[in-house]
C-alpha cells in the first residue's frame, strides 16, 4: 500500500501548521501524540482508502473516527452534497430536508418520537443533560470512567478519590463547580450503580451511558449491565440517556439499543447520521422534548442546526443504509480480529482484540478490558509501536490505544487479507 514510505511533504506542513495551530492540529488526537511521530496529512479518500500528500495510501479504519461507513467519497453522497449546496449553503430557517431525516431517524429509533438536530456529538449529549434536568429538576449526573461525551464542562471530568466520588475536571478552564454535579462511575459495575442511586436518587437527574465504549477503546457492557441500569433507574425515576453518537447506525440500521433491546428515555445521536459532515441530534418522547424551547424553558438553539448541505449527507447515507445488509460488514470484521488472535497466539504474542459487530480496538495485554481501568493495564507503548510499523505497511489505525477502529462497506475482503498479512510481518518485533 505505501507507495514511498517517505512523509517529508506530510512533514514540512506538519512544520507549517505548528506555527498556525496548537499542536499544529484542530483536535487533539491528531496530532500523534499518543503515538509518537508526526502525523499524516490526509489529500483525499475513495471507499476503504486514504491518500497522503506524498503519494502514499492506507486502508483506512479511523473513517473519521466512525462516520464514513460507507467509505470515502460514496458517488450517491456525493452527489447529494453537491446538489445541496447548489442551492445554497445556509438559510437559518426550516427546510424539507429535516423534516425527512428527521422521520427517517424516528423510524429507526422508536424512542425518538421527537428529535432536534444540532451540529455535533458534543451538543447532542451537551442538549441532552440539560434537558434531563429541565424536565426532573435535578441537578446532578452519572458518567462512567472512561466515556467521552463531548467537551462541555460538565463532562469533562474523571473520577474522585473515592469509589463513588464526584468528579474533578480534566481540562485546565474547567471550575469545579461544573464538574460538582458529575458522579464518575466505573463502567460494568452494577452494585456502584445501584449503592450511588440508592443513596443520592432525590438529586440525580439522569444517567448518561454509551451502550458500547469507544474511548476507551472497544468495551462492552458485561452480565446485563445496561439491562440493570435501565432497571434501576427507572426504579427512581432517573433518566437513562444513550449516547449512541459513535453506535447510532453502526451495528444496524438503528441504535445499539435495537440490539439490546433496550429503551433509553434520551438518545444522542452524530458522525454517521451526517455521514461526514458535522450534525448532531438529540431526542426523547414528546413530552420530554416538548421542554426545550420554544415548546417548554430549556433553552437550546444553534444557526447552523439542520445545515441543509450536512442533512443532505446524512439523509443519503442513511437512505442507503436502510437498503444494507450490515452483516457482510460485521463479519468482516470478525474475520480480521479473529485473525489477529489467532497469529499473536501462535507468535506468543499478549493481545487481547475487543470487537463489536463492525468496531474493535487491539490492546497489548492478555487481561479482561471491560472498562476504563482495565483499558489502562495495555502497553500503550507497544501500542505505539504497532501503530507505526502498520502505518509504514500502508493500514491506518487509530493514532491512539484508547479509540476505536472501525470497518465500512467499502472494505473487502482483499483489504482484510492485506491487513492480516501486514500484522502477520509486523508482531514478531512488537
Amino acid at each position: 500500500m505505501i507507495k514511498k514510505n517517505i512523509r517529508k511533504k506530510s512533514e514540512k506542513y506538519y512544520k507549517e501548521a505548528l506555527s498556525l495551530m496548537p499542536a499544529g492540529v484542530n483536535s487533539p488526537v491528531r496530532a500523534f501524540n499518543a503515538v509518537g511521530g508526526n502525523p499524516v496529512f490526509i489529500k483525499w479518500g475513495k471507499g476503504s482508502k486514504i491518500y497522503d500528500v506524498d503519494g502514499n495510501s492506507y486502508i483506512d479504519y479511523v473513517l473519521s473516527w466512525g462516520p464514513l461507513i460507507l467509505g470515502h467519497a460514496h458517488k450517491q453522497v456525493i452527489n447529494s452534497i453537491v446538489k445541496a449546496a447548489r442551492a445554497g449553503t445556509s438559510f437559518g430557517a426550516p427546510t424539507v430536508a429535516e423534516n425527512e431525516i428527521a422521520r427517517l431517524i424516528k423510524s429507526a429509533i422508536p424512542g425518538m418520537q421527537s428529535l432536534r438536530l444540532v451540529n455535533s456529538g458534543t451538543e447532542a449529549a451537551m442538549s441532552a443533560i440539560r434537558l434531563a434536568r429541565s424536565y426532573t429538576g435535578k441537578d446532578k449526573i452519572i458518567k462512567f470512567e472512561g466515556a467521552y461525551h463531548g467537551h462541555s464542562d460538565g463532562l469533562l471530568v474523571k473520577a474522585g478519590s473515592g469509589a463513588a466520588a464526584f468528579g474533578v475536571p480534566t481540562s485546565s478552564g474547567v471550575p469545579r463547580g461544573s464538574a460538582r454535579d458529575t458522579i464518575v462511575l466505573p463502567f460494568n459495575d452494577i452494585e456502584k450503580v445501584k449503592a450511588v442511586i440508592a443513596a443520592g436518587h432525590k438529586n440525580i437527574a439522569a444517567v448518561i451511558i454509551e451502550p458500547v465504549c469507544g474511548n476507551m477503546g472497544v468495551a462492552a457492557p458485561l452480565n446485563k449491565f445496561l439491562q440493570k441500569v435501565r432497571t434501576i433507574t427507572r426504579q427512581y425515576g432517573i433518566l437513562l440517556i444513550f449516547d449512541e453518537v459513535i453506535t447510532g447506525f453502526r451495528f444496524c440500521f438503528g441504535g445499539a439499543q435495537n440490539l439490546l433491546k433496550i429503551k433509553p428515555d434520551i438518545t444522542c445521536l452524530g458522525k454517521i447520521i451526517g455521514g461526514g459532515m458535522p450534525i448532531g441530534a438529540y431526542g426523547a418522547s414528546k413530552k420530554i422534548m416538548d421542554c426545550a424551547a420554544p415548546s417548554g424553558s430549556m433553552y437550546q438553539a444553534g444557526t447552523l442546526s439542520g445545515n441543509p448541505v450536512a442533512v443532505a449527507c446524512g439523509l443519503k447515507t442513511l437512505r442507503i443504509l436502510k437498503k444494507t445488509d450490515y452483516k457482510k460488514i460485521n463479519l468482516l470484521c470478525e474475520e480480521l480480529c479473529t485473525d489477529m488472535k489467532k497469529i499473536a497466539k501462535a507468535k506468543k504474542k499478549k493481545i487481547t482484540v475487543n470487537r463489536f459487530c463492525s468496531m474493535f480496538t487491539v490492546f497489548f495485554t492478555n487481561k479482561n478490558v471491560s472498562d476504563y481501568s482495565s483499558a489502562y493495564r495495555s502497553d500503550t507503548e507497544k501500542y505505539a509501536n504497532y501503530f507505526s510499523k502498520m502505518l509504514s505497511e500502508g493500514v491506518y489505525f487509530a493514532p491512539s490505544q484508547f479509540e476505536a477502529n472501525f470497518l465500512s462497506f467499502a472494505h473487502t475482503k482483499k483489504d482484510i487479507e492485506y491487513t492480516i498479512e501486514a500484522f502477520n510481518r509486523i508482531i514478531t518485533d512488537i
